[in-house]
């Protein structure tokens, strides 16, 4: 009895599974039909039109994956730090023929198009007192503006620096000695140079040097410097009594 409804159930699932089947056959059939009158009906252009139409779906698939790539940003030349002139030049590198705006403290000062080797140039820049800091971005009208460039500071300074003597304190002094220590005190940063030898600064702007004297009397030719090229000059009558 069992083995009775075993079968029986068996069966069962046969037949269903041949119906669906039947059915799939059936509805392939008619889809292969459909494309077959199409065929005849409409012919080979429709079957062009559909291949074009393919086409220019995946060439406008392509080209909206394209990413557009902006330029490069710019680099600034400079080769100080500070000056006493209150107009200079500053030059640069970017891509040829792009557009270079270039911004001081953030505030535009113009454009100028790079030429066929990217370099570019503004001219008769007038300076702040004090810092002044320049970056500069590249742009053009397919691809939109660069990153801004790495900023550069140049420091506009027409104050002589200071100078101070702490020994000799006086313009003229009498030693009985040929060895002598000059020094004094300026800026930091400042260069010090005594009859054009180099007198060692340091962080505070103190400076010293031990300078030969001749018998006799001896000018000291004190000259300090700072960076933006203003200087102070000092001369001081030494005269080494033997």
């Amino acid at each position: 009895m069992t083995e009775f409804f075993k079968s029986k159930n068996r069966s069962r699932l046969d037949r269903k599974e041949d119906e669906e089947i039947t059915k799939k056959t059936i509805i392939l059939g008619a889809i292969t039909v459909l494309i077959f009158v199409l065929v005849i009906v409409f012919g080979l252009p429709l079957l062009v039109k559909l291949s074009v139409m393919l086409g220019n779906a995946k060439s406008q698939s392509k080209d909206n994956q394209v990413k557009v790539i902006p330029p490069l940003a710019p680099r600034l030349v400079v080769s100080f730090e500070a000056t006493n002139s209150a107009n200079f030049s500053i030059f640069g590198v970017a891509e040829p023929k792009v557009n270079v705006e270039l911004l001081k403290n953030d505030t535009s000062l113009g454009k100028e198009t790079t030429d066929d080797k990217g370099g570019f140039m503004f001219d008769n820049i007038t300076l702040d007192k004090g810092e002044n800091v320049f970056t500069a971005l590249a742009s053009t009208d397919k691809e939109g503006n660069s990153e801004l460039s790495k900023a550069v500071t140049v420091n506009y300074d027409d104050q002589p620096p200071t100078l101070s003597m702490v020994n000799p304190s006086e313009d003229a002094v009498s030693v009985d000695g040929a060895d002598f220590d000059v020094v004094g005190k300026s800026d930091k940063g400042v260069s010090v140079t005594i009859n054009g030898k180099l007198a060692m600064v340091d962080d505070n702007g103190q400076f010293k040097l031990k300078v030969q004297l001749n018998a006799g009397a001896n000018d000291l030719n004190i000259v300090v410097r700072n960076v933006a090229g203003n200087q102070v000059t000092k001369t001081i009558k030494v005269t080494y009594d033997i």
